[in-house]
């Protein structure tokens, strides 16, 4: 791949100027097997040389140590970089397998503050809440968040995993930049009610696991090819028939791949980029995460792939295909609370 940069895009009406791809940060820490620090700061690197400006982070991630790890990258490129970060999701230390949802107000404002010292920055661009909790008024979250604002920590607001109605809800409190949830060939609740109304009300999409967390660019068939400690191992999509009969539908990525001389992974994130115009979204940001510089080419590779209106409608039937739920436990995504 040449080191041309890739193209900009903007989130929301008035958020930041982005690549049209950016970075998802936490598998250099958890997740997904054992990793390399050193390539995963080269990658960090890469991507900024390349015109990825995006780099997306949580709290959540290794507990506090992603946004450690990216800290330093992030200082020393601090006008370049566009630095998302996320607050909601609370772990504890006698239980690494809990993971509870937090949206009061007070909780807000110490998670940012928290945030703000492990990264070393004065500012976080673009603040996500990662989960909603439907016992804690919107409203109140979002304000509580609208403050971080006006106090000069954090720059532009966005959500995960929520519903349209929240999503227009969560807007009129304050204006929400960029609505961040899974979205790939494999997975398309999003769109049922979420998609349509960030397109009214000029959102943008950051789709998170554009690749199906791997799935898709053929990293792996089945979740029992993966590390013991794979986070993977345990989403009812890659793990006994529901793998084998998933595995099957990455077939017509795979075909369509062979007709660009192009990836499974480049056809798959090149699909997002083409539901901008299929929606009329102000703009799709994937944020296909890795480790290593030669996926991230291979990523970036996506963004001058233009697919035929054939070619989509070869793709438009896999995601009713799909066997198996995005986790294991669903109570905490926008699809438990689709109506």
């Amino acid at each position: 791949m040449s080191d041309s940069t890739i193209e900009t895009t903007r989130l929301g009406t008035d958020g930041p100027l982005v690549g049209v791809q950016g970075l998802g940060c936490m598998g250099m820490s958890e997740f997904y097997g054992p990793t390399d620090t050193g390539e995963a700061l080269a990658t960090l690197e890469r991507a900024l040389e390349l015109g990825v400006t995006l780099f997306d982070t949580a709290d959540v991630y290794g507990s506090g140590a992603n946004e450690e790890l990216i800290g330093p990258f992030v200082r020393a490129h601090r006008e370049q970089v566009v630095l998302a970060t996320k607050f909601a999701i609370e772990r504890r230390a006698d239980d690494p397998h809990h993971r509870g949802v937090n949206n009061d107000p007070a909780y807000v404002r110490k998670a940012v503050d928290a945030s703000l010292r492990r990264l070393g920055v004065d500012v976080i661009d673009l603040y996500y809440m990662h989960r909603r909790d439907p016992d804690v008024p919107l409203a109140e979250s979002v304000g509580a968040m609208a403050e971080l604002v006006a106090a000069g920590k954090v720059r532009h607001l966005g959500l995960s995993e929520v519903t349209g109605p929240e999503l227009r809800e969560a807007h009129a409190v304050h204006p929400i930049a960029a609505l961040q949830s899974e979205w790939s060939v494999f997975a398309r609740g999003v769109e049922r009610s979420a998609v349509p109304a960030a397109a009214e009300l000029g959102v943008a999409l950051v789709p998170y696991s554009p690749l199906g967390r791997g799935f898709l660019a053929g990293a792996f068939a089945d979740a029992g090819q993966l590390d013991a400690g794979d986070y993977r191992r345990h989403l009812p999509q890659f793990t006994g028939q529901n793998a084998a009969g998933n595995a099957e539908l990455v077939a017509p990525i795979r075909k369509v791949a062979e007709q660009h001389g192009a990836t499974a992974a480049q056809v798959a994130l090149a699909w997002l980029q083409h539901r901008t115009a299929a929606h009329g979204l102000t703009a799709v940001v994937p944020i296909p995460g890795t480790r290593r510089r030669t996926r991230l080419e291979e990523n970036l590779g996506a963004t001058r792939l233009v697919l035929t209106e054939e070619e989509l409608a070869e793709l438009e039937p896999v995601s009713a295909r799909v066997s198996g739920s995005r986790y294991a436990d669903m109570s905490s995504t926008a699809d438990a609370r689709e109506v």
